[in-house]
């Protein structure tokens, strides 16, 4: 490991050790429990990780105003330890088992991203350290056998199915579909999904290709697209991706009634990205400010509680990537509180079992380590500003087609 790599960030101790610790024993011998995060906080996935580092000094700022954690008949004190992995999968297992050997972490949040956790998973299974994953919603990520792995998103087949039967349902004439996806763990799965969803529902797939990681020119792909001239245009990629791709699309008038961007309304990024450009473009995502989870564990018992606190520190509403992350970071106080320790075997159990109601749902691991699916809120952008369409229960507008 290179000499020069230091943390860029050790979140302040949530609250110190009382002198002298109560009768009992001791919740772990360190006093503290620790958190590692590979973050990254450089490099083509900077905007994510900046998101999660947020989202977690938020969550740490309330844990220290709560006086720590209570484990084991104690408060115990929270720290985060951080390094930026520079958006380099490799770089991040690296990190991930220097942050296990060298800084005794307790247990691991994993980074952005399915292709980046299934590295990092890799690592926490070999040194059975518990990793939460926030922002990984791709079955092939936990359908390796692993035990330590778990994960606040619900499968990708979940949000698919969603959209899919929503569109179908306002769109009687829906009969046609072209998925475009990229060629990574995360949107190549959605890509995959969009298929056999589609499939499924009787739409014809008149066009399914991938692209390469790092294209800058989706001119072919989308001259190839207009000529199918499907009614369903459905693209998965990250943020940058899809406001390339949705700009190539007006420039070549490649149009249809609907279109669909696989994450990217779900991002403040994209609408102010592309302006009116982003207007009708519709997307399924994991959680939206607009729900009304009550009765929560943690620092926020309501959906409104974290949305007050995120948009005072931030000034914007936060997306489903915060939500997840902050989630995660309750679903471990939890556990941690379930097993009276920071063992991390103990930890591993507690997690498995975890049952709980939060701010951002409910949170049930199944037997793959994967949140339990749920409805999934279906959002579009009308007049630039994020639309819920779907569950009727939050739903503050009606799908408005492209013309």
């Amino acid at each position: 490991m290179p000499n020069d790599i230091r943390p860029i960030a050790i979140a302040a101790i949530a609250a110190a050790m009382a002198a002298a610790a109560p009768v009992g024993a001791r919740a772990d011998d360190d006093g503290v429990l620790k958190i590692g995060a590979p973050l990254a906080l450089t490099g083509g996935l900077a905007d994510e990780g900046k998101k999660q580092q947020d989202v977690w000094n938020l969550w740490l700022d309330k844990v220290k105003e709560a006086g720590g954690i209570s484990v084991g008949g104690e408060m115990l004190p929270v720290e985060f330890v951080e390094y930026d992995y520079q958006t380099e999968g490799n770089r991040a297992g690296q990190l991930a088992e220097k942050l296990i050997t060298d800084d005794g972490v307790d247990v691991l949040m994993a980074p952005f991203g399915s292709g980046h956790t299934k590295i990092v998973s890799a690592v926490a299974e070999r040194y059975q350290v518990p990793l939460i994953a926030c922002v990984s919603s791709s079955e092939a990520v936990f359908d390796q056998g692993f035990d330590y792995l778990f994960g606040t998103l619900a499968p990708n087949a979940g949000v698919v199915d969603s959209i899919t039967a929503y569109l179908k349902d306002k769109m009687p004439e829906l009969k046609s579909i072209a998925i475009y996806g990229r060629d990574d763990v995360f949107p190549k799965s959605m890509a995959a999904s969009a298929q056999a969803a589609a499939e499924a529902a009787g739409i014809e797939v008149v066009y399914n290709e991938l692209y390469s990681v790092g294209t800058m020119d989706h001119a072919a792909a989308i001259s190839a697209i207009k000529a199918a001239d499907p009614d369903w245009i459905y693209m998965t990629g990250y943020t940058q991706d899809l406001i390339l791709g949705r700009k190539q699309m007006a420039d070549l008038d490649a149009e249809a009634p609907a279109i669909t961007m696989i994450t990217g309304p779900a991002y403040r990024e994209f609408t102010d990205g592309l302006g009116p450009l982003a207007n009708g473009v519709s997307s399924a995502t994991w959680w939206h400010h607009a729900t009304n989870f009550t009765d929560g564990v943690g620092v926020w018992p309501t959906t409104q509680d974290f949305y007050k606190d995120f948009l005072d520190r931030f000034g914007s509403d936060p997306d489903y990537v915060h939500a997840s992350c902050a989630a995660a970071a309750e679903a471990l106080v939890s556990a941690v509180t379930e097993a009276g320790s920071t063992d991390k075997a103990a930890v591993r159990d507690a997690l498995a079992k975890t049952d709980i109601m939060t701010f951002y749902g409910p949170i049930k691991f199944g037997e793959n380590g994967m949140n339990q699916a749920r409805e999934m809120p279906i959002i579009q952008v009308q007049d630039e500003a994020i639309k819920v369409l779907y569950p009727p229960v939050i739903a503050n507008a009606e799908l408005e087609l492209i013309e």
